[in-house]
Parts: structure tokens; C-alpha cells; sequence
């Protein structure tokens, strides 16, 4: 009978990690704290549960976050297919409608026959072997326990983008549209600004009243550049955000034929296309003032917001030195971490991570190897990265191509370099776990 694993946190990551484990015949005790408490930013007692954007980024298989979901898929992902079926237009991106994705996830979890599911909070590293996967708003009880064990943790302050309803929208003033009309039927809709009027909305941005942060740490909160809330990016110059966000590369109002000064993208949050988020559009301000000045945007003078944006902290190990490629804790074996909490940032990138640790786990328990992924695949650099960066300044990382060794061949077209980099990717994922003699799809075309 094979030892039964806890893994801690029905997120991404943990669901990822709790299917590979059960797929590989390990019994496993999913503990998650939902619906007896929430998180300040969960509201659904669901499992992988979207907090911030509905958006996996982009699906090409050519592209760093394409490739990575496809690396996925081939070493027998829980997740991708749950967002396939769960797939809304979103042009070149894979965008999902969060509650069918997560009811989804649910579903899976609750008929894996190998996989306890069970609703309380652990205040307590698990004795054993486990995997702690609760992210990075970690209850309070059990992230003094990581504390003591590893030492100290990083933190940021995260932000989620407000929601509209379609209904509520002046569709007159806007326009549907994907960046080049490359991407998709028109998937977006795009709220045009001229100079004037951008010029107005930055100065009240600006200027806006933010919503206290009581709740969270108070020390010199920490901005992390890939959740920037639209105001702390305004207020680094007038421009910031039109060359941010709000760029109008690629667009062209067919109203004037000509192409905006900014504009302001939604993206629909539901298959039913009753929903928009603000791409981008990441705040802390008090809601009252998201009112006001949100409503600046044309075609959003009478929006109706069914959630407003918030901010939370998030917390990151410092993981270099802490966690092997394998997220396995150095001084502590038999314990990984995923999601995250170890510092990769992104949807997929949590799911990649709890992916490989619940493979890693596995193996250990049946007295095998690590299968320690190459760096030239995605999933390998990222796990390179968590585990062995090197610089003074860890920060949260993200799927993209520079983290990936440089071809030996100088390919100067940037899409056929990515496509052969991504080629790479598939033949060396291959080899690995084929020399590992663990199970791998074949090679499929692009999400």
C-alpha cells in the first residue's frame, strides 16, 4: 500500500499536484480551507479558483506561455483540458470563463478515486510526506510555521482588475477588436480615448483616494511589477500607461479609421459574454472612487461593476537555497512546496510547478530519481530559476523565452527563433521522461 501523501491548498497548483500523485497510484489527502474560511481575495467555494484575471495568456505554441501549457498538456495536466472545455474568445489568448473551469477542476478531484478531499484549515506543516500548496495569501497559522522552517519569505502586494456587465456598456463608443485583427474575430472591446481625454482620466487616476491596507503588512509594501495597479503605473509619468495597458498598437477605430491615443481593452469573463474585466486594469482604489473615475472611459459612463478591484498581500518563499529543482524543501526531503508560493508567477506557471512536484513526490516514494526537467524546456528553466537564482533581488518569474539557453544556430526572424525553441522544448521533454520512463503524450498542435 503506498503512502499517503497530504497535499495543502485546492488551488492550481495543489489540484495539479493531487492528480499526479493519484494517477501514479498514491493516495492523497487534499486539505483545503474553503468554505470554512476564505482567503481576502477567494469568494468561491470552488477548487482553482481565478482570483485575478480569467486570462492563461496566450495559446501559440510559438509563444513562452503557449509552449508552456502545451508542456503541460503532454505530461498529463489535470488543468489544460479543464480550460479547453472551458474555453471564451479571447483572440490569440486562452481565456476561460472561471466558474465552469473551476466547477470543472471540482468535478475531477471529487471522482478521482485515489483523492480525499477535505474542507479545514491546516495550521501545521503535515507530518510526512507532503506538498504545501496554499500560495501566496497563506493563512495566517500555518505561514508562521513555513516562517520558522524556512527562514523568512518575501512579500508583494497583488491587485485584480474590476468586472462589468455587458448590458451596462455604450457599445456606440466603443469598438470590437483584436491588436493587428490578427488574434481572433474582434474578442476585445476596446474603449478609445483621444489626447484630451486621456490626458483627463490619468490626472484622475491619479489623484484618486486608495483604499487602506490595515489588513495587510504595512512595512514598505512592495509593488510587484507584473500585478502593477493602473494607478501606481499612472503615476510614474502621463505615458506610463499608454505605452502600457492602454496601448492602442494594433488597433484602428473603424469609426475614424484611424488609430486611438489609448484605449482601454475588456475581455468577456463568462462563455455568455455578460461579463468584462479591465485588461490591465489591476487598482486598489476605494471602490467608491473606481466608481468615478472608471466611469471616465468611454462607453463606461453607466457601467455597472458586479466586482470591483482589490488588493491583497501575497507571500513568496525565498526560494533559492530553500527548494531543489525538484520543489522539494532541501532540509526537509519528503516536503515540497508548489504554486506560487515558490515564486513563479502566473496561472500556469503554479499549475506547471504543482504538475512537477505531485511527478517528483511520486518518484520519491517509489524510490526513483528526480526526473530534474531540462532547462530548455519551460517547466525545467522555470524550476532552474525558483531553485537556483543567483542574483540579491528574487522576484517572482514568469513564463517567457529569456530564461530558456540560446540556441546554438543565430536565428534572427523572432518567431521562427521562438518556434525553434519551443521544437527544442518538445524533443528534450521527450527524451526526459521517456529516459525516466515516465508517461508522455504525444506531440499535439497548438492550443
Amino acid at each position: 500500500m503506498a503512502q499517503n501523501v497530504t497535499v495543502v491548498g485546492a488551488g492550481l497548483a495543489g489540484c495539479e499536484a493531487a492528480w499526479q500523485l493519484a494517477r501514479r497510484g498514491v493516495p492523497v489527502t487534499l486539505v483545503e480551507m474553503k468554505p470554512q474560511r476564505y482567503s481576502p481575495a477567494h469568494r468561491s467555494a470552488d477548487l482553482a479558483e481565478l482570483v485575478c484575471s480569467n486570462s492563461l495568456k496566450a495559446a501559440r505554441l510559438d509563444s513562452a506561455a503557449g509552449l508552456l501549457k502545451e508542456e503541460m498538456r503532454r505530461m498529463g495536466s489535470l488543468l489544460i483540458p479543464c480550460a479547453l472545455e472551458a474555453r471564451v474568445p479571447a483572440g490569440g489568448a486562452l481565456a476561460v470563463d472561471r466558474e465552469v473551469f473551476s466547477g470543472l477542476v471540482t468535478q475531477a478531484i471529487a471522482r478521482a478515486p485515489r483523492i480525499t478531499l477535505e474542507h479545514r484549515e491546516q495550521a501545521d506543516l503535515p507530518e510526512g510526506p507532503a506538498i504545501i500548496a496554499t500560495g501566496p495569501l497563506t493563512a495566517p497559522a500555518l505561514s508562521e510555521k513555513i516562517q520558522v522552517l524556512c527562514g523568512g519569505t518575501l512579500r508583494f502586494f497583488d491587485a485584480a482588475a474590476p468586472i462589468v456587465t455587458r448590458e451596462s456598456l455604450d457599445l456606440s463608443r466603443c469598438f470590437f477588436a483584436s491588436r493587428y485583427g490578427t488574434e481572433g474575430e474582434g474578442d476585445y472591446v476596446n474603449c478609445p480615448f483621444d489626447k484630451a481625454g486621456y490626458e483627463a482620466f490619468i490626472q484622475a487616476l491619479t489623484q484618486a483616494e486608495r483604499a487602506p491596507v490595515h489588513s495587510f503588512d504595512r512595512q514598505d509594501p512592495q509593488v510587484y511589477e507584473g500585478c502593477m495597479p493602473i494607478e501606481v503605473l499612472a503615476g510614474r509619468g502621463k505615458d506610463a500607461a499608454r505605452f502600457g495597458p492602454m496601448k492602442p498598437v494594433g488597433l484602428v477605430d473603424p469609426r475614424t479609421g484611424h488609430r486611438p491615443w489609448a484605449v482601454v481593452q475588456l475581455r468577456t469573463e463568462n462563455r455568455e459574454n455578460t461579463l468584462y474585466n479591465l485588461v490591465g486594469f489591476q487598482t486598489n482604489l476605494k471602490f467608491s472612487e473606481q466608481k468615478r473615475v472608471f466611469s471616465m472611459i468611454p462607453g463606461l459612463e453607466h457601467a455597472e461593476f458586479t466586482r470591483y478591484g482589490v488588493m491583497h498581500r501575497n507571500t513568496f518563499l525565498r526560494s533559492p537555497g530553500l527548494l531543489g529543482p525538484d520543489f522539494s524543501v532541501l532540509r526537509r526531503p519528503e516536503l515540497y512546496f508548489a504554486g506560487q508560493i515558490t515564486g513563479v508567477e502566473g496561472y500556469m506557471e503554479s499549475a506547471a510547478s504543482g504538475l512537477l512536484a505531485g511527478i517528483q513526490l511520486a518518484r520519491r516514494l517509489a524510490g526513483k530519481e528526480p526526473l530534474v526537467l531540462p532547462e530548455t524546456t519551460m517547466t525545467g528553466a522555470l524550476a532552474r530559476y525558483v531553485s537556483g537564482y543567483t542574483g540579491k533581488d528574487f522576484q517572482p518569474m514568469g513564463a517567457n523565452f529569456g530564461i530558456l539557453p540560446a540556441l546554438e544556430e543565430t536565428i534572427r526572424d523572432k518567431r521562427k527563433r521562438y518556434g525553434a525553441l519551443a521544437a527544442r522544448a518538445m524533443r528534450d521533454l521527450t527524451a526526459a521522461f521517456r529516459a525516466a520512463e515516465e508517461p508522455i503524450a504525444e506531440e499535439g498542435e497548438a492550443l
